[in-house]
């Protein structure tokens, strides 16, 4: 008699779970790369002794997230095509080198030194070479028949190649001064009160963007979700959007350079110190931005309905009047644009252009979209997805960073993660069909 209560409870108790998540609509594959987070974050805050989840080291890899989930973004297009870009790396370094040089040697020369429209004149260049490359890789893939991972391995050798000869293997430096906002640090974030607007307005928008939804369900006649599954989303959306912007005013100024802010506007100094937050990171909220665009590219325009029909069956999607070849060029201009904006915040951290940029970020980029289940095979995969797992791979590597561990260590770490992720989207097709 107590087995069978025993198992009535748990069968009603997985009922009520299974319940839970139809109603709420909650990706589970979304969810299950949460709670592996949780645990990466939660091991390696005992491993050393509290260090990492410190305000101070979320706020630095939230920063050091961004260059490689802009570029994620791409890759997940890339992907669900049955594509894939190994030159992203190459392409960064390639157009990072030539934003240094326009803006530490040939502007200069032209409109003097930290005039206001450098930086955008530099910016706007490397947006055009990165959109030229990926329009030339698109393009040989689509319409010449060579396989994606030629090209791109080509790639991969012919950028990392050129941006050497750019400068003859020389560092570029320093950046323009209003370039170097996108890099993150002290200048570039947007402070204690702008955040705090941010996260308002990011909190409107979620709940905005659930009434909406649930009004085109009912106008379509689609079946809607029970409203305290709403209400429970859209306070679910708002604690993580305002925790995390509590989190990145948690961490202030160091005390050097709130001394000298304080010395430089006649502020007195305080007997505890002066605490300025430093707020949301630039790249941060590019990167954020960028995430939003091209979740409303791939899941709201004809093109994002294009790139998984093309996907889910090529042949098919041919014969349906898909024009395939332009939309896969068009596909590799975006991620040419998207390798740009990712060097424009790297190059700008850096506060140097360097022939070693972005080696191995095809490595990270890949892995991130992968782990956050876009699926190798096709058809499938998700942005939020992508710039979830691009802050997987970047805990990890901080992580161990924290550890002392050695860099060789770390990257056999990253590859056993990515082949695990590889076998779990395996599995995960397996029994979906």
């Amino acid at each position: 008699m107590q087995t069978t209560t025993s198992k009535n409870a748990g069968t009603s108790s997985g009922g009520a779970i299974a319940s839970f998540f139809r109603a709420t609509e909650i990706d589970t594959r979304l969810l299950g790369m949460v709670g592996a987070l949780l645990i990466i974050w939660i091991g390696f805050e005992i491993l050393t002794g509290g260090l990492f989840l410190t305000p101070r080291n979320l706020w630095n890899l939230s920063v050091q997230t961004s260059s490689v989930a802009v570029m994620a973004t791409g890759m997940v297009l890339v992907i669900v095509t049955r594509n894939i870009d190994l030159s992203v790396g190459s392409i960064l370094g390639f157009t990072g080198m030539i934003m240094g040089v326009l803006q530490a040697k040939l502007l200069p020369g032209i409109l003097g030194f930290d005039h206001p429209a450098t930086w955008i004149l530099a910016l706007t260049g490397g947006i055009v070479v990165g959109a030229l490359i990926g329009m030339f890789h698109g393009a040989i893939i689509a319409f010449l028949n060579v396989p994606s991972f030629i090209v791109t391995l080509g790639g991969l050798l012919v950028w990392r190649g050129a941006t050497w000869f750019v400068t003859s293997g020389q560092t570029v430096a320093p950046m323009d001064a209003n370039f170097r906002l996108m890099g993150g640090g002290t200048d570039g974030s947007i402070g204690w009160t702008a955040s705090w607007i941010v996260g308002v307005i990011a909190c409107i928008g979620i709940v905005a963007g659930i009434i909406h939804s649930r009004r085109q369900r009912k106008r379509f006649g689609f079946p809607q979700r029970p409203l305290w599954a709403e209400y429970f989303l859209s306070a679910l959306g708002c604690f993580i959007v305002l925790g995390s912007v509590q989190v990145a005013n948690s961490y202030y100024w160091p005390t050097n350079i709130a001394r000298r802010y304080a010395d430089a506007n006649g502020i007195a100094w305080p007997d505890g110190g002066l605490l300025i937050s430093h707020g949301i990171a630039i790249p941060v909220l590019i990167a954020l931005g960028v995430g939003l665009v091209m979740t409303f590219v791939a899941t709201r325009l004809r093109f994002g309905r294009y790139v998984f029909a093309i996907g889910g069956n090529p042949e098919a999607a041919e014969l349906a009047g898909i024009k395939t070849r332009w939309v896969t060029v068009r596909i590799f201009a975006i991620m040419g644009i998207l390798c740009a904006i990712a060097a424009a915040i790297s190059t700008a951290r850096l506060n140097a252009a360097t022939n070693a940029q972005g080696e191995l970020d095809e490595l990270y980029t890949i892995a991130a979209a992968v782990i956050g289940g876009t699926s190798l095979a096709g058809g499938t995969g998700t942005v939020a997805g992508a710039i979830l797992g691009a802050l997987v791979m970047q805990s990890l590597q901080s992580g161990m960073v924290l550890l002392g561990i050695d860099t060789p260590f770390q990257r056999i770490v990253v590859g056993v993660v990515l082949v695990v992720a590889v076998w779990l989207d395996t599995v995960y097709r397996a029994r979906a069909k």
